[in-house]
Parts: C-alpha cells; sequence; structure tokens
C-alpha cells in the first residue's frame, strides 16, 4: 500500500501505555509498576519519540488503584523529567463501578480516557454505565481535560458522536479503537477500514488512533501509520517485543513503533506537535 504524500507529512503521535491494570512482573519482570520505575519508564520512552504516556497507578501487590495520591506524584515526575509530554490518566476501572475512576481529575491532567459504553472482555463485562459517563465528561469539562474517547464496539461510536453533536464533548474529538481484544472488537482490517469511514461521517474535525492488544500491537499501528492515523503502544497492551522474546522496556516498544513510522515516511511528532494535533496548550 503506497502512503499519498499528505499523509507522509503528518506528524504521528506516539502514545505509550506506560502499565496498565492487568501485567503484573510474573508475566514481565519488565513491566513498571512503583511512581519511580513508570516516571523512568515515561523518560525513556519520550527519548525515542513517544509524546502521551497513559497513565494507571498500583498497590505495592500490583493491583489497581485509583489513589489521587499517587496520581499526583505520578503527573509530577512525569512534569519533571518529561517536559512537553502529555499527560493522560486513565479512568477505566474493569474492577469498578463507582466515581472514585474520576477522584484524580481534579488533580487537572492534560487528558484523560473515556469509555463511553460497556462491551465483554475476555472472562468479565466492562461496564461503563450512562450515569458513571456522564458525571466523568463532566469532571472532564469541569477541569478542561480532553478526553480520549475509547472504542471498543460499534455502538461506542455512535455514542460518542452522539456526545459531539450535543456539544457535551468540547473541542475536536481524539478517538481510539481498542481492537484485539478477546469478546470484543476484533484486530480486522475490514473492520478498522469500515471505523475510519464512519468517523468521517460522523465528526467534522476528529484526530483517531488504534491500540492493537497482545500480537496485534505492531500490526495496528502500521494500520494507523499507513492510514494517517497515531499510535499506542506500551506494556499495558502487549508484554512481547515479538512472539519469541518478552520486551525488555517500554522503550522498546516505543522504538518498534517508531522504526514502522520511518519506514512509512510518517514524522514522529514532537511534544509541540503533539499538543498542536490535539488542542492542548504549549504553555503549562
Amino acid at each position: 500500500m503506497k502512503i499519498n504524500n499528505k499523509i507522509k507529512n503528518k506528524p504521528t503521535i506516539i502514545c505509550v501505555a506506560l502499565t496498565g491494570s492487568v501485567p503484573r512482573k510474573k508475566h514481565n519482570r519488565n513491566v513498571p509498576i512503583s511512581i519511580n520505575e513508570q516516571i523512568e519508564s515515561a523518560h525513556e520512552c519520550f527519548e525515542e519519540g513517544a509524546t502521551i504516556a497513559h497513565c494507571h497507578v498500583r498497590n505495592k501487590d500490583e493491583s489497581i488503584s485509583f489513589s489521587p495520591d499517587k496520581f499526583f506524584k505520578l503527573k509530577e515526575g512525569l512534569r519533571k523529567y518529561c517536559k512537553g509530554m502529555v499527560i493522560q490518566f486513565s479512568t477505566g476501572g474493569r474492577y469498578s463501578l463507582s466515581k472514585e475512576r474520576g477522584r484524580m481529575l481534579s488533580l487537572k491532567p492534560d487528558m484523560a480516557s473515556l469509555s463511553v459504553g460497556s462491551n465483554n472482555f475476555p472472562n468479565s463485562v466492562y461496564s461503563n454505565p450512562p450515569e458513571l459517563i456522564d458525571y466523568l465528561i463532566e469532571e472532564m469539562n469541569k477541569y478542561k481535560i480532553k478526553p480520549e474517547i475509547e472504542i471498543f464496539d460499534l455502538s461506542h461510536l455512535f455514542k460518542a458522536a452522539d456526545l459531539y453533536k450535543n456539544k457535551k464533548i468540547n473541542g475536536n474529538p481524539y478517538i481510539q479503537f481498542v481492537m484485539g481484544i478477546k469478546n470484543a472488537m476484533p484486530a480486522d482490517k475490514s473492520v478498522f477500514n469500515f471505523y475510519i469511514k464512519k468517523i468521517d461521517k460522523l465528526f467534522s474535525n476528529a484526530s483517531w488512533c488504534a491500540a492493537g492488544i497482545g500480537k496485534y500491537q505492531s500490526k495496528i499501528n502500521e494500520w494507523c501509520i499507513k492510514k494517517g492515523g497515531h499510535t499506542r503502544t506500551g506494556m499495558e497492551d502487549n508484554i512481547r517485543l515479538n512472539k519469541n522474546m518478552l520486551a525488555p522496556s517500554n522503550a522498546s516498544l516505543v522504538k518498534l513503533t517508531a522504526d514502522i513510522c520511518k519506514l512509512n515516511d510518517r514524522p514522529i511528532a514532537n511534544w509541540k506537535q503533539t499538543r498542536q494535533i490535539l488542542e492542548l496548550p504549549i504553555k503549562f
């Protein structure tokens, strides 16, 4: 597939999802868990070209946490050691239905993830009831946080379009397709192409990326790069560098994504370009 000149000249954002809520040290000892590990990992990724850090925080036993104090320490470290990097808090919580998922938004990160519907996961239901979605949107608008709208299923895209049409989402949307989770959206090229076409019809000026889970990570990043979208990588979604090797770091996965950009003549967005694309302040 040849890339047209317009796409070739379009900077590509690389987002790194540092830790998530599922991977443990027993799966890959290089998964960053503590605040300090995540800050160090983010700095390595920043140097390789990642300009968004998608952030979760963990407890000492590696379980997921929604502690505002932990998020505060992570944010402060990222601001200090990764100047300009976009800080994106996760409000996802497959283990929680309560408003605790948005307690950290008062810390005013640049962005936060926003799931707009429920769907099946491999062994559970990822539940996002309407009242929780409304609460998270209100908090993001209150604190001027740009949402990254997570699309796990087709209905979610139409829900996002409805929120956009009714001006509940401020600015131009940033949309992410999550592909390759068992029982949810498949990592299928025709499905991918369909979603891109629907974005063009449903939104006047949206930017988009996709996240490939597990073995699909590099493949879907390549699809995004060739179609003019942005990318996401990192150990939250995939702990392997390839079929036979565990990832030695998040930075190794960022480098792999950056190499795909270079092979396809897509420039990698620096932090200022990333903030311009996402309509975020350059000064903060």
